[in-house]
């Protein structure tokens, strides 16, 4: 089963997919986003290439548990792509994950300019994984 994972924002959309064992995420794009259409052409396009099953996109819980504006935006964002495509779309927190993406760059020594064009697909790829390892523990504690 391919998971797609998806960090929804205002500008871009960071893309990351699930080997097929399902354990482990991998970035794979950002989408810069123009309009609906075109936002919702490119996530058909990872579709298809992965033979994506379900998609898990970032939920921005606020750090008080409480949900924000944000949050409307990407619960509509995640029935447009359920009705859209017909495929399970999983809201998963994604508190902190961007600024846990941008501190790896850092960390790897990237230049602020190159951060810039990849940390959504970081940020995609480490709500995936968050996803993946909780899918992982259920399995274990029954």
């Amino acid at each position: 089963m391919r998971i797609l994972g998806l960090d929804y924002g205002s500008k871009r959309i960071g893309v990351a997919v699930c080997d097929e064992l399902g354990m482990t995420a991998q970035g794979l794009a950002t989408i810069t986003r123009k309009n609906r259409r075109h936002d919702l052409e490119e996530i058909a396009g990872f579709i298809r290439t992965y033979n994506v099953d379900k998609i898990v996109i970032g939920y921005p819980i606020r750090l008080d548990g409480t949900e924000g504006i944000q949050c409307e935006k990407v619960g509509k964002f995640a029935s447009l792509l359920e009705s859209t495509f017909s495929l399970p779309v999983i809201k998963w927190d994604e508190t902190l994950s961007t600024k846990e993406a941008e501190e790896i760059l850092i960390r790897a020594n990237m230049r602020r300019d190159k951060r810039k064009n990849i940390v959504d697909r970081v940020a995609a790829s480490l709500i995936l994984q968050g996803y993946l390892d909780s899918q992982e523990s259920h399995k274990k504690s029954q």
